[in-house]
């Protein structure tokens, strides 16, 4: 969930001191810009962005065949979103968007 940079420790504290989830990585002393919590199953990923004006919510998608997904989207029409953000040299995924504009990652899982 990338936030702007003004709402991020509230943010965190919400999550970790209102609903008390289990902070997975993160520490707010040593300003980092990112903090995982354990969701259920599944990890909240908290970003610090000083460049957005508002909360937006990405998703994560897992494949085993990542350039199977990938031709899969292109014959659903699903547009690539690779823009958002460049991804770490030697990772595997791709970005896409939902007709809403929600924006996930897939990758390998």
């Amino acid at each position: 969930m990338p936030l702007p940079a003004h709402e991020y420790e509230r943010t965190v504290a919400f999550y970790r001191d209102v609903l008390a989830l289990v902070m997975i990585e993160g520490d707010l002393e040593s300003a980092t810009v990112s903090t995982r919590f354990a969701f259920g199953d599944k990890v909240l990923w908290i970003d610090r962005v000083e460049t957005l004006s508002q909360s937006e919510t990405w998703l994560e998608v897992t494949t085993d065949d990542l350039d199977a997904a990938a031709r899969y989207f292109d014959e659903h029409n699903i547009v690539r979103r690779d823009e958002v953000e460049q991804l770490p040299d030697g990772f595997h995924g791709f970005w896409i968007a939902s007709p809403c504009n929600v924006i996930h990652l897939v990758t390998t899982s």
